[in-house]
């Protein structure tokens, strides 16, 4: 038995491509990761070289592959979700369908376009990280309980004192519920100033 060490270097070429952008999400501390990303590329490419070379005869090469790309949803489903009025997952869902779009480019030999594929998506992914910490927003909500005898709407006096804007407000059963938007860079400044002033109140979740 020959041992095909093109196609190994092929798989191999696709897991580590895909690996550095499942690198890249693993230290954000998203759903899929360095392993996700690796086993779904490397897969990629391996069933990109099975279209190509396990059959013999007349056939059409790209069907295989085409199941890849429509198949490959199924997985990037699985991380996204939907969670306190707020869609997650979908820009890991997308690296992991370009990790296995990688991952068919470097089964099919496309070495330099599969690893241009792999640095693009990782600059892009740092660099919207950076800009969302510098400039986005982020969305926090929080439950506050009270034995009563402090007055509730305080509370929505003292936080105007702060930097934040309160999307929606609910009063239930000696709770009151919170949904906060704050600048990201703000975030842990503004939500330490925010606990100290609310003397009485007891922080019973936040998230």
């Amino acid at each position: 038995m020959t041992i095909e060490w093109d196609y190994i270097l092929k798989i191999f070429i696709a897991g580590v491509l895909g690996g550095i952008i499942g690198f890249e999400r693993e230290i954000r501390a998203k759903g899929a990761g360095v392993r996700t990303h690796f086993i779904v590329s490397l897969g990629s490419a391996l069933f990109m070289i099975i279209s190509q070379y396990a059959f013999t005869g007349q056939f059409d090469h790209s069907r295989v592959a085409a199941q890849v790309v429509s198949g490959i949803g199924f997985i990037g489903a699985g991380v996204i979700i939907f969670q306190k009025n707020a869609v997650r997952g979908v820009t890991t869902a997308a690296g992991l369908w370009v990790a296995a779009a990688i991952g068919l480019a470097a089964g099919a030999g496309m070495y330099s376009v599969a690893t241009a594929a792999m640095l693009l998506t990782v600059i892009c992914l740092e660099m919207m990280h950076f800009l969302n910490i510098r400039y986005g927003e982020k969305v926090m909500d929080l439950t506050l309980t009270s034995d009563g005898k402090e007055d509730f709407h305080a509370v929505l006096k003292q936080l105007k004192e702060t930097r934040v804007n309160v999307e929606s407000c609910s009063i239930s059963d000696k709770k009151i519920h919170l949904t906060l938007r704050m600048r990201q860079k703000d975030y842990e400044g503004v939500l330490n100033q925010l606990v100290s002033k609310l003397e009485g109140f007891k922080v019973e979740n936040l998230y």
